[in-house]
């Protein structure tokens, strides 16, 4: 599994849409219910959105969902701070994400 870790900083004025959207985003994977896919999107105090996306293969059974597009859709113009993406491996992992790989030695 291919995981991505992805931080931005929200607009003030946009957290409140971003986090609706978002919601939207897991409403619609709780409907298509992908295996191949793992998400986490955690919100810091600071305006900050983290997400972590986990993927076997591709990403297209997320980004091809109708609500993460239009999550993507003005997601420049909600930003406060550039995104910023980062490919990410699973040290460890106690009960945050179900069925995550095994953790791989340092």
């Amino acid at each position: 599994m291919t995981y991505n870790l992805i931080r931005y900083g929200v607009k003030d004025a946009s957290i409140a849409e971003n986090r609706a959207l978002v919601a939207k985003v897991f409403e619609a994977l709780d409907q298509t219910k992908p295996q191949s896919v793992r998400y986490l999107v955690l919100e810091l105090e600071d305006g900050e959105f983290v997400h972590l996306v986990g993927y076997d293969k591709d990403s297209s059974a997320l980004t091809g969902l109708e609500a993460f597009k239009a999550f993507g859709a003005d997601h420049a113009e909600r930003r406060s701070t550039p995104l910023v993406r980062s490919s990410a491996r699973i040290i460890g992992n106690y009960h945050m994400l179900a069925n995550a790989d095994e953790a791989v030695p340092a």
